[in-house]
């Protein structure tokens, strides 16, 4: 990556993840276990998804709620794939698609009933993406959003080592927790993303795009970072993992 400006490394990135269905790990059961548990939205709750990706996540909660969802990325390749899958699934209606900075919506104060983020919030830092989005909730509103973190205090010494380069702030959930408190939030529950939904629904896709793209001096480089990701994770994915937060919104 030392070569690679990172304009050049993240186009490298969206280009191995194009056509992935998730962009990241993550399970459409489990998220709609934690979405049947949620009691206190409005019929047809505002619904902003942040940092969309393709659209898996928003396209669910259109389809489970039949309500409207504001799905931000910005990455207009993942938008437009968004906007075709969104057509095809007849649900083009619902989904509306927003190519723009998930740290610089212009909405108004208390416009959103239910914010979901699957997987974006450290691009802002977790902390800073709730003091970013807390004030977009309506008084009471729910905010869903999974974040990577240790699930314990004392991680093995490799795993730490790859992290504290990768994700310098990344937080036990305790930490995680103190830091939603800070944000004007009460956490009202926590589920920690199976590792094996990281394999099934993630990495064995990511693997099989590997295969197909094309290489380049940068997506060799990105292909390298993404392998020795997988080989931490199939050593040490007792110890970290995605944990999502259900939070509301004090």
């Amino acid at each position: 990556m030392d070569t690679d400006t990172p304009t050049e490394y993240i186009a490298a990135l969206i280009d191995l993840h194009r056509g992935l269905d998730r962009k990241g790990p993550g399970d459409s059961n489990f998220s709609r276990n934690i979405l049947s548990n949620l009691s206190t939205l409005p019929p047809k709750p505002r619904i902003a998804d942040l940092g969309c990706g393709s659209g898996t996540g928003a396209l669910l909660l259109a389809q489970h709620y039949q309500s409207t969802v504001m799905a931000v990325d910005s990455s207009l390749v993942f938008i437009d794939e968004l906007k075709a899958r969104a057509k095809q699934l007849g649900l083009e209606h619902l989904v509306m698609p927003i190519h723009g900075d998930m740290a610089k919506l212009n909405w108004s104060v208390g416009s959103v009933d239910l914010l979901w983020s699957e997987g974006a919030a450290y691009n802002l830092e977790f902390e800073q993406a709730l003091k970013i989005w807390q004030p977009l909730l309506a008084n009471r509103g729910i905010a869903v959003i999974s974040e990577m973190n240790w699930f314990t205090d004392n991680p093995p010494e490799p795993a730490i080592a790859y992290w504290q380069n990768a994700y310098p702030t990344m937080g036990t959930e305790a930490e995680n927790i103190d830091r939603a408190n800070r944000s004007g939030f009460s956490v009202l529950s926590t589920h920690r993303l199976p590792s094996q939904a990281w394999w099934d629904n993630y990495y064995e896709p990511l693997r099989q795009r590997m295969q197909q793209i094309e290489i380049t001096p940068i997506t060799q480089s990105v292909i390298r970072e993404t392998e020795e990701e997988m080989r931490l994770f199939e050593k040490f994915s007792d110890f970290y993992g995605y944990t999502f937060y259900v939070l509301q919104a004090n």
